[in-house]
């Protein structure tokens, strides 16, 4: 499933969880309480105008709704409460670590498909929309309460998607602007794969994967939602994440000459992305040296290089 790296819904994967049998909101408000009202975290809340689409505010000044802290219950309280009255503000509270504000919830809530130590989070609110954005981690996504609308394009739309900033985001991530705005003309290649789109539609015990770098915009489309996930990175050789050499590669090469740029991309194709095979195929493995495997020493013998040469060494 991790190595094809393609989305996958998995329909009933958690239908068995107590918190996915839960019938109306407020019982599902009633089940977490369970666990302790949590400690306090930051909830977004949004006028009644923006229906429960948080993004940029205009001209990507600010964003379009408040930040608050609460705690769980007093969030959970302020959600119920809220149904139904098309004048009150709409909340989301996202990335919640289990463990943490839910302690006990696993023990009821379990993923045993998943490496040990993988810890969830949870995301509740009213109905809300989500700017497409990517994880940069294996995502598998639980439906506990509500229904939710994954509506995912492939890492290679990057381009068409013309990304927003990468360090004025509205939670983390960089989002796709055109997919906020669809018909919007400054975003012409949008166009071309607006309705390339892969959709999927999750009722409660339903879950999907998601592989990391997918990009994807996430509706909440009940008035109450509450969703479980889990990222882990499945191919991790060490603590170093590659988008780390994405900012490295962002100072070291993006403004140097197209025909340098060029030259460098067939380096990093061979000895990164290996698109020919291993660049060292016509040697004896024993003749490899550091670029053998990583698990036999040489990811800290190439650590410790990389190291010593941005420390100017």
């Amino acid at each position: 499933m991790v190595d094809r790296c393609q989305p996958l819904v998995l329909r009933g994967l958690v239908g068995h969880w107590p918190a996915a049998a839960t019938a109306t909101p407020a019982a599902f408000r009633d089940y977490l309480a369970r666990f302790g009202p949590g400690v306090a975290m930051e909830t977004f809340v949004g006028p009644p105008e923006i229906k429960g689409r948080y993004y940029y505010g205009a001209d990507l000044q600010g964003f379009n709704f408040e930040r608050r802290t609460l705690r769980l219950g007093e969030a959970l309280d302020m959600m119920v409460r809220g149904l139904g009255d098309s004048g009150s503000p709409t909340l989301y509270a996202g990335s919640l670590t289990v463990d943490q504000h839910l302690p006990g919830f696993t023990d009821e809530n379990a993923m045993p498909l998943l490496p040990p130590g993988t810890q969830g989070r949870v995301w509740l609110g009213h109905a809300s929309t989500v700017a497409t954005h990517y994880d940069a981690f294996e995502n598998l996504a639980c439906v506990a309460a509500g229904r939710r609308r994954f509506t995912l394009y492939p890492p290679a739309a990057i381009a068409d998607l013309y990304v927003g900033p990468i360090d004025n985001t509205l939670s983390g991530q960089p989002v796709s602007l055109a997919a906020s705005d669809p018909d919007n003309p400054a975003y012409p290649r949008f166009q071309a794969i607006r309705d390339q789109a892969l959709v999927a539609d999750l009722m409660p015990g339903d879950a999907l994967f998601l592989p990391k770098l997918w990009w994807h915009q996430v509706e909440a489309t009940a008035p109450f939602n509450a969703m479980v996930n889990y990222w882990w990175d499945a191919h991790a050789t060490g603590p170093d994440a590659p988008f780390t050499s994405l900012l490295l590669a962002m100072i070291t090469l993006a403004e140097r000459p197209a025909a340098e740029r060029q030259a460098w991309r067939a380096f990093f194709d061979h000895y990164a992305f290996r698109q020919q095979g291993h660049p060292l195929a016509h040697l004896p493995e024993e003749k490899h040296g550091v670029l053998g495997p990583l698990k036999a020493g040489n990811y800290g013998r190439i650590r410790a290089r990389v190291m010593h040469l941005l420390r100017g060494g």
